[in-house]
């Protein structure tokens, strides 16, 4: 399994400059990123926002593979 460094939505908050973690995950929606719903907001990781900046292989198909998430 490859590993990916988790972004909390405090850091999502810190990156995007939005404070709300509704309007966190509307950025990073609008801008190609996954983005997951968990308890405490929304999050990602590094290797899904590289993929929507084009910076890693897009796969085949738009579902991601559990070893491609965590």
């Amino acid at each position: 399994m490859r590993s990916s460094a988790v972004l909390s939505c405090e850091d999502l908050k810190e990156i995007t400059g939005y404070q709300r973690p509704a309007e966190v995950a509307r950025c990073l929606r609008e801008q190609g990123v996954h983005v997951f719903n968990g308890r405490t907001g929304p999050w990602t990781t590094v290797d899904l926002i590289n993929r929507a900046g084009g910076l890693a292989p897009a796969s085949n198909s738009d579902t991601l593979a559990a070893d491609e998430i965590l």
